[in-house]
């Protein structure tokens, strides 16, 4: 494992994960950050867009669950019955206990898991610490001035992760 706040990988969006490249390394389980990553904090429901790209997941054979720090009541949790996914709220990242109750639920190893989020101090350093593969994607939006300033910190770890075509 090399640093903890590097990801493996970078992407613009969830949407330009190769799924097929993704299974061919193994992987059968993938934990997703929900605000920010699947959708903005204000959407309360899956997009059409997340839906599909839900089945493709499926498709290809890979489990997606949802791992959110979401501190709202029930966000989380409507959010992933709607879509049909199991989830963990509160889910305590980046301290590894959830990632490894999500495995553990589903039945895999961290060599079969994979993360996508939008947040390095999270997301990446909570899957890096749990062993398992992280992806990195953009935010979808910045919102408050406190998240454009925690991106642009994020920035040197950002640029050391492997472009998406390389997975």
């Amino acid at each position: 494992m090399g640093f903890p706040l590097v990801p493996n990988f970078l992407f613009e969006n969830i949407y330009t994960i190769d799924l097929d490249r993704l299974r061919a390394r193994g992987i059968r389980l993938l934990l997703a950050d929900l605000d920010n990553t699947l959708v903005p904090y204000a959407v309360k429901t899956p997009t059409d867009e997340v839906r599909a790209w839900k089945d493709r997941l499926e498709e290809a054979g890979i489990t997606l669950f949802i791992l959110s720090n979401s501190r709202k009541p029930g966000r989380a949790q409507r959010f992933a019955q709607d879509l049909g996914v199991p989830y963990e709220g509160h889910a305590g990242k980046p301290k590894s206990g959830g990632f490894r109750r999500a495995m553990d639920r589903m039945g895999v190893t961290p060599d079969q898991t994979a993360i996508v989020g939008d947040q390095i101090f999270t997301d990446i350093w909570g899957g890096n610490n749990a062993g398992v593969l992280t992806l990195m994607v953009k935010p979808i939006q910045f919102g408050t001035i406190f998240r454009a300033l925690r991106y642009g910190i994020e920035t040197p770890f950002r640029i050391q992760g492997k472009r998406g075509e390389a997975l």
